[in-house]
């Protein structure tokens, strides 16, 4: 796969809920239908207009994307089809690119989620209780490079 990462536009919308939709069913099996649709009117008023949005695409074909809230990770959700192929990865490289640390918060219950950050060197804050669903999260940070490793 041949990732190409542009900004979002707003005719972007209709494949980034998509691209949403099917991720997030599979990495939040345990969310309720009412939250998700709470969740999607939020990614349409709320999220897509304040915040600094991504996509990456294989051939032309938007499949993925990353939601920025400064250094807060807000999404970052890649189609199912498109998962293990570098997407996600190449959202977050963009991503870190003139900032310093990154932070994310991911369900517990989420694993592939959980594992991706882990593996990408994300390191666990804190465990709190997300309200609105009764779940556990884990806030993660992505240290900037160390300052020794940027001199040499």
């Amino acid at each position: 796969m041949r990732n190409v990462i542009r900004k979002y536009e707003d005719s972007d919308r209709d494949n980034v809920l998509s691209i949403w939709e099917k991720a997030s069913s599979i990495a939040h099996p345990f969310l309720t239908e009412e939250f998700l649709q709470t969740e999607r009117h939020a990614i349409v008023a709320i999220i897509l207009p304040n915040t600094e949005t991504w996509i990456v695409e294989d051939d032309h074909h938007c499949v993925g994307f990353i939601s920025l809230f400064g250094v807060e990770v807000g999404l970052l959700f890649v189609h199912p089809e498109f998962q293990h192929v570098g997407a996600g990865r190449a959202l977050l490289d963009m991503a870190r690119k003139g900032r310093g640390d990154l932070e994310v918060e991911v369900f517990t219950a989420n694993s592939a989620g959980c594992t991706f950050y882990l593996k990408y060197g994300f390191v666990v804050v804190c465990e709190k209780l997300h309200a609105p669903t009764g779940n556990a999260m884990l806030r993660m940070r992505l240290p900037s490079a160390p300052l020794a490793a940027i001199v040499r």
